[in-house]
């Protein structure tokens, strides 16, 4: 009963003839085509290797929208593995088996087969697209989404442009996933060091930026990498964030960003008041965490601000370094809609890191649990499971499920008692940023971070988002309001970071989900047609009975890596 869609067949199982049909009749339709299979490409310059394209292409052209507007991605599946999508920053209310992740909200997409996904798109801002099966988003299934405002937005600009950001490696992903996971092999893997990608090209390509005196422009920035930090600045010119992760923020002067993998920033840049001189831009791809290499680590991108081409141009020193530079922090950024810091109903506590479990693996965890998929998607399970749906043992011992009440307002404070910050994304909500400060360890605390302050929002509205750097020993809080049912996965988005078991599972309001939502028919299908069970526990039994599910790795040690080195590959 559960395995019906509520919107009608008809509309689930739009054709590419029937989508064009529905975009002529329905204007505010937007119909994406794309037949995702592999390709050979060099996209550095440098080195020539198989990737993940879309209609034989990569990068893949950015999607853009209006507010209210409903988007059908048709997806046809040319790959000899399942894939799935991932609209990241979508809520997607009322619409959970369309968030993507595999085995989640969904069996993948078998080979040969094709899916329509429908996005509601409810929310305006900057956004992304990505693969969300075997982390094919690391081998190129990813481009930016913009929904536009519909009505005019909250801040004047004369033009708006759009820079997507991405790090790119020598190895496809499965390598390096094997280099890291395979306990035959020494760990950590050797270091790597990936090129920079900015629009899809080499970042000693990058476009140049041309100003007219006066104008205000706004810059979108996507980091839709899938391990480095990118660096942005515009010396000489002033620059006020306005967005992040799709929400509009109070305008806030900085002279920089630190975009981490799967963040968003919107900021308005005013230009000069004549065509006297010309800029440089810079793009730095860096992870804190990788040794300085020279070239290598960071690599350093320029590009062009033009507002006469046969201007000089102007070069702006900082000689203090960048001790004086502003940079965007969330803790000190507020959010446009005015919302206060929610009073909390309760509060949960994580720990993430890595430990040496029984398989001679070194894995990630949220508090020694290290994620792992269930037979059957944990959707499903809630779905399907009646009133045991509240009971998050019946979600298996390695999704990590945590069940959310419908409507409480849930504080989370997550520590990070290791020397590598950690973007952690969580699907279907953004969350207010309250607090930040040093970690709690079961260990010693290097002494270079033993004098973190503790640093509490104290405006009158937090900035809210939907993936959140934390640093290196330090702890975050966070508050989401369950108000949106559906399940959640949370988790790291360095890719390799995910592949190790840093994720979690937010269950949202079960008991409200199976009033309100069916899935399609088809996507059970999918399930039937990879071999997955399409209902029960995570094991595809009733109860508690778990017989067919692998049996959880148990820790040996804790990982020396928790403090030390980058999990990439080589160059």
């Amino acid at each position: 009963m559960y395995f019906e869609f509520s919107l009608g067949r008809t509309l689930l199982s739009v054709g590419l003839c029937s989508a064009v049909f529905l975009q002529t009749v329905l204007t505010a339709d937007v119909v994406v085509d794309w037949d995702i299979g592999y390709i050979t490409v060099n996209r550095d310059g440098y080195n020539t290797r198989r990737a993940i394209g879309v209609n034989g292409e990569l990068p893949i052209p950015p999607i853009k929208a209006t507010i209210g507007d409903t988007m059908y991605l048709n997806v046809h599946n040319s790959l000899d593995k399942s894939t799935s999508i991932h609209a990241h920053g979508l809520f997607q209310r009322d619409n959970s088996f369309m968030d993507g992740p595999a085995m989640v909200t969904q069996c993948g997409i078998p080979p040969g087969e094709s899916h329509t996904y429908i996005y509601k798109l409810e929310q305006t801002g900057t956004f992304w697209i990505h693969g969300h099966d075997h982390h094919q988003n690391s081998d190129g299934l990813r481009t930016p989404l913009v929904v536009y405002d519909r009505e005019h937005p909250p801040y004047e600009y004369t033009d708006d442009i759009l820079f997507s950001v991405e790090d790119w490696y020598l190895e496809e992903f499965e390598e390096r996933e094997k280099q890291t996971l395979d306990p035959s092999l020494p760990f950590p893997p050797p270091h790597g060091y990936g090129f920079g990608l900015i629009d899809g090209y080499n970042g000693n390509d990058t476009k140049p930026l041309y100003f007219e005196p006066g104008n205000t422009y706004r810059l979108r920035f996507v980091n839709m990498g899938a391990l480095t930090t990118f660096q942005f600045t515009l010396p000489g010119h002033r620059m006020r964030v306005v967005e992040i992760d799709g929400v509009y923020t109070e305008p806030t002067e900085v002279d920089g960003l630190n975009i981490a993998p799967a963040q968003r920033y919107s900021v308005l840049i005013d230009a000069q008041k004549n065509t006297q001189f010309n800029y440089q831009y810079n793009i730095t791809m860096y992870a804190e965490f990788l040794p300085h290499k020279q070239g290598l680590s960071p690599r350093v991108y320029m590009g062009d601000v033009i507002y006469d081409k046969s201007a000089p141009l102007k070069t702006i020193r900082s000689d203090a370094g960048w001790s004086h530079f502003r940079f965007a922090d969330d803790i000190t950024l507020a959010s446009l809609d005015g919302e206060p810091a929610m009073p909390v109903d309760r509060n949960l506590e994580f720990t993430i890191g890595n430990n040496v479990y029984s398989t001679g693996q070194h894995l990630d965890h949220f508090n020694n649990i290290t994620y792992a998929q269930p037979l059957v998607p944990t959707l499903y399970t809630a779905l399907t499971m009646g009133k045991l749906a509240m009971d998050e043992r019946v979600y298996g011992p390695q999704t990590h499920a945590v069940v959310l009440n419908h409507m409480e307002v849930v504080e989370i404070t997550i520590h990070n008692p290791n020397t590598m910050p950690h973007p952690l994304h969580l699907h279907g909500h953004v969350f207010q940023v309250v607090e930040y400060g040093l970690a709690k360890a079961f260990f010693p605390i290097p002494d270079a971070f033993k004098d973190i302050p503790t640093v509490r929002y104290t405006g009158s509205c937090p900035s809210k988002r939907d993936t959140m750097l934390i640093p290196s020993m330090h702890y975050i809080k966070i508050r989401l309001r369950a108000d949106n049912p559906g399940v959640w996965i949370f988790h790291c988005h360095l890719d390799i970071h995910h592949a190790m078991g840093m994720a979690m599972t937010f269950v949202e309001a079960p008991d409200v989900l199976q009033r309100t939502q069916r899935v399609p028919p088809r996507m059970v299908e999918f399930c039937r047609k990879l071999g997955f069970p399409v209902e029960g526990n995570a094991a595809g039994n009733s109860a508690l009975d778990f017989t067919g599910l692998p049996t959880p790795p148990t820790i040996v040690a804790r990982s020396p890596a928790s403090t030390g080195r980058a999990l990439t590959g080589r160059d």
